[in-house]
């Protein structure tokens, strides 16, 4: 009976909620079961992580004046704590909203067999678990407070003095608001990375677990991925997670040009290997399904072919190798709509995708992730030809 229970009610799958910083959200009214208030969130911890350096910088005197990069030019920070501080806590909303329709879909769709419900259940527990951890998110925030403090004191973007750091006798040292930004806010923003790249693994295994199942996939399926084509919309459930990393990409680069005359030819590395990152990102999983999409395509390919050689014989015995006595018949037979919906079937199930993606997931991503990079054009072109030479490919 209690099995039975667990099958009619199976465990909801949540990325963006679980874990103690999401529990102190709800201990402080920054948050309403599950993700609500997301608005109220951007705002306190977007203003938590930036004004402070503000009215430090301002105190301090380096806020507008007194160092190469006053705080106030420095673009790279208004961009980090504003934009894509933002987005990564957007993120949690958007992905946990989209990824619980995807992972039903499994149920609603019988990818799953019923015997397999049960063990689909528990691999679902088993996540939630994981993103429940309070250890993990400890040994993360241990880790960003040193390790992180660390890397990025070893990473400073400029060699001369800025409002978080003073160049003293050729060794940088800390300002003021640079202990709240060492300390503070990048310690926060490098964690709210790391958790969510935390959260991608999780995710990872998700999918792993559940491409290790006896799936019920369909090489005739019109989405021409065995059933599973709804994977791809997980994709779309990490927008604002690769816009973040993209926008703050942007702002870096731009804040090298503005402040300390680099060109936008010296960051096409970067660029590059960014942009194949943020592609591999949400779709690496998928590929976990390639196996089984195989097996599926070739035993049902066999499968259907064997149908297909029946009828066709049938159809070459009834229409072709014997004279009909009734010409006539031939004429608004419904055999020959079958023969063209058998070819169709066919060229469905021979065409079937092994990995659920397509090419026009692949363009969506570049798309999305190149687009907050396209201002930075501006820094080696003016934008008056950028829009004659648009509108000269275009007409």
């Amino acid at each position: 009976m209690d099995k039975l229970s667990k099958l009619d009610h199976p465990v909801d799958f949540s990325l963006g909620s679980g874990g103690p910083l999401y529990q102190f959200y709800l201990w402080t009214g920054l948050a309403k079961k599950p993700l609500f208030l997301y608005k109220r969130r951007i705002l306190v911890i977007c203003l938590l992580a930036w004004l402070p350096l503000l009215i430090l910088s301002i105190f301090s005197g380096v806020a507008f004046t007194n160092a190469k990069v006053p705080f106030i030019y420095d673009i790279d920070v208004h961009v980090r704590f504003f934009i894509s501080l933002a987005l990564l806590i957007y993120a949690e909303v958007i992905a946990n909203n989209r990824l619980q329709t995807i992972v039903q879909q499994f149920l609603k769709c019988n990818i799953i067999s019923p015997h397999d419900k049960q063990k689909f259940n528990d691999i679902i527990a088993s996540a939630m678990r994981l993103k429940n951890s309070a250890i993990v998110e400890i040994l993360l925030i241990i880790f960003v407070i040193f390790a992180g403090h660390l890397i990025s004191q070893a990473y400073f973007p400029f060699s001369v003095s800025t409002w978080y750091a003073l160049k003293v006798n050729g060794v940088m040292q800390l300002t003021l608001p640079g202990y709240w930004y060492a300390f503070v806010s990048l310690p926060f923003f490098q964690f709210m990375v790391l958790r969510w790249y935390f959260r991608l693994f999780i995710w990872y295994r998700f999918l792993w677990q559940i491409s290790r199942l006896p799936l019920q996939l369909n090489s005739l399926h019109p989405d021409k991925a065995g059933g599973i084509g709804f994977l791809t919309h997980s994709v779309y459930a990490f927008e604002p997670l690769l816009l973040a990393h993209s926008v703050l990409l942007a702002g870096m680069i731009l804040n090298r040009i503005w402040n300390a005359g680099a060109t936008l030819s010296q960051f096409q590395g970067e660029m590059i290997s960014i942009i194949v990152f943020l592609i591999i990102l949400p779709l690496a999983p998928m590929v976990f399904f390639m196996f089984s999409l195989i097996k599926a395509k070739r035993s049902g390919t066999l499968a259907y072919d064997i149908v297909a050689n029946r009828y066709v014989n049938n159809f070459y015995h009834k229409w072709i190798s014997t004279e009909t006595k009734n010409d006539a018949t031939l004429l608004g037979t419904s055999d020959i709509q079958s023969l063209a919906d058998l070819s169709n079937s066919f060229m469905v199930s021979t065409q079937m995708r092994i990995i659920p993606f397509s090419r026009k997931t692949i363009v969506a991503i570049i798309i999305l992730t190149a687009f907050p990079l396209l201002p930075l054009l501006l820094t080696v072109m003016p934008l008056e030809k950028i829009i004659h030479q648009f509108i000269g490919v275009i007409f």
